[in-house]
């Protein structure tokens, strides 16, 4: 079998509903390594919000930020920012129209304002430290992506404005993600891919999410988790279980990676 190069998205992937790994899925990577293969993690989340999960599973390579900045080994090999012009009067509509700003950069994640009810319960669902208060973290600096916390109704001022621009995912009732236009996850793959000549055919990502759309359409094998909703199951060749019913390990068989196919598939 040639080496394969799997990607895994985190929340609703790699973590259970609990946001813990579930132990099939940690015995699982550690099969997928041993037998050659390249593991390596394709998340919306910001490098420093995984370095404990990345630890926990050794896992060096990633795609970050929704693809907009990409590890190999621990060593960055891509970035593409916001455009600072674009950025700045997205921060001038999101203030006029009272809707908070997260800015995340490579190394820290600030807001533009002190507190506010839809970060609260947006990033308390992601069990993630809210961002400390810096209204001006995005001057100068490169910015990966931000979040506009707004409802689905209010999204579409913003995605008027800045088409061509700016891209927009939407991952809760409020928090939309703001990324450079045609920036997705399976773009950051492609960068890494390419570093390291491996074929398209041989490459393989499971996902549960919005975010994850342009990445399974994309990647020779990609794998929707069962707690995916039908949208991102269509995007995928592969349909595996829940994350909370050994849906890595499962999947990681049905495309005879890890011992026997298993007889029933999803």
């Amino acid at each position: 079998m040639n080496k394969k190069i799997i990607f895994f998205d985190i929340d609703g992937t790699l973590l259970d509903h609990e946001k813990k790994v579930p132990a099939t899925t940690k015995e699982s990577i550690r099969e997928l390594k041993e037998a050659g293969h390249i593991v390596a993690i394709a998340t919306g989340r910001a490098p420093y919000h995984f370095e404990e999960l990345r630890e926990e599973l050794g896992i060096h390579s990633y795609v970050c930020l929704n693809g907009q900045y990409v590890v190999h080994e621990g060593k960055p090999i891509y970035g593409n920012p916001l455009a600072q012009d674009a950025l700045q009067q997205l921060t001038e509509q999101a203030v006029e129209l009272d809707h908070p700003i997260i800015y995340a950069g490579s190394e820290a994640m600030k807001m533009n304002v002190t507190e506010h009810v839809h970060i609260d319960s947006s990033w308390g669902e992601l069990k993630l430290a809210i961002p400390e208060y810096d209204p001006e973290y995005y001057l100068g600096r490169d910015i990966y992506q931000a979040i506009v916390f707004c409802t689905e109704d209010e999204e579409a001022a913003y995605v008027n404005r800045f088409e061509g621009r700016f891209d927009f995912v939407r991952w809760g009732p409020y928090g939309i993600d703001v990324l450079p236009s045609g920036g997705s996850k399976a773009e950051g793959i492609k960068q890494l891919i390419q570093l390291l000549h491996i074929d398209l055919e041989d490459t393989i990502a499971f996902g549960d999410y919005l975010n994850d759309l342009e990445m399974l359409a994309y990647v020779g094998h990609g794998v929707a988790m069962g707690n995916a909703p039908e949208i991102v199951k269509q995007a995928a060749r592969h349909i595996t279980r829940d994350v909370g019913q050994d849906g890595i390990k499962y999947g990681l068989r049905m495309l005879g990676l890890l011992g026997k196919e298993p007889q029933e598939i999803v």
